[in-house]
């Protein structure tokens, strides 16, 4: 016999837990829009790898020791967004390693992806109103510092959840 489980009273939560899971109510409309979009396959894991290659080209090496990962997961990662057309690889200068950046496909993607962002940050400042939005906002920016998380934020380098 199932017993439900009672709701949720979502003015119970913590902030913790409402700024997670509107991250993650976000982050499912904007793959929905992606896959749309014609960029189908991407997922949120694979974020944690295109970070680090907005500010340039990097090897599997230097992106699986700043991801904190082992060099089989990263090549696995790499792997995927290959096969997606999202980056590309080509020989390094000491042609051991190769270096992994963004492909056409790939820029397209990030700057797709911010596009959409972009718009459902609108609905939620224009729904709340730019007061209470920009309040929010801030004490979010607050909590974060607290806890030391704006690092990692600034510098690109968010860890993948476990």
């Amino acid at each position: 016999m199932k017993t439900s489980s009672p709701a949720v009273e979502v003015v119970q939560l913590d902030i913790a837990y409402l700024g997670l899971f509107l991250g993650l109510r976000v982050n499912e409309l904007v793959r929905q829009r992606m896959g749309r979009a014609g960029f189908k396959g991407v997922r949120d894991s694979h974020g944690y790898l295109i970070q680090h290659l907005i500010g340039g080209d990097r090897t599997a090496s230097e992106l699986a020791r700043r991801m904190e990962l082992s060099q089989q997961a990263v090549s696995k990662t790499i792997s995927e967004l290959t096969a997606l057309g999202v980056v590309e690889t080509a020989p390094a200068q000491d042609r051991r390693s190769k270096h992994v950046r963004l492909s056409r496909k790939g820029w397209k993607c990030v700057q797709f992806q911010r596009r959409v962002r972009k718009q459902i940050d609108k609905q939620l400042s224009d729904a709340a109103g730019i007061t209470e939005y920009h309040e929010a906002k801030a004490t979010l920016i607050r909590c974060l510092e607290l806890l030391g998380g704006m690092h990692a934020i600034k510098s690109r380098t968010l860890r993948r959840p476990d």
